[in-house]
């Protein structure tokens, strides 16, 4: 079987956690910050799991991680 290559896109992003599970950084965080309150922008910061439906596409898009 030939080797499978990695989505290096996806592989910047997303990072495995000690029991399997893919956690990703949150969206919306990059500019127009002025109108989003503190709170706001302070949960951004935060990373967070990867939601189920999704996970079945990523581990396709990364196979070594």
């Amino acid at each position: 079987m030939p080797k499978i290559k990695t989505c290096r896109a996806a592989a910047k992003r997303f990072k495995k956690t000690g029991t399997g599970k893919l956690v990703r950084s949150k969206a919306y965080k990059s500019h127009i910050l002025t109108k989003k309150s503190q709170k706001r922008k302070r949960n951004l910061r935060k990373s967070t799991v990867t939601d189920s439906t999704n996970v079945k596409n990523m581990k396709k898009a990364l196979p070594y991680l």
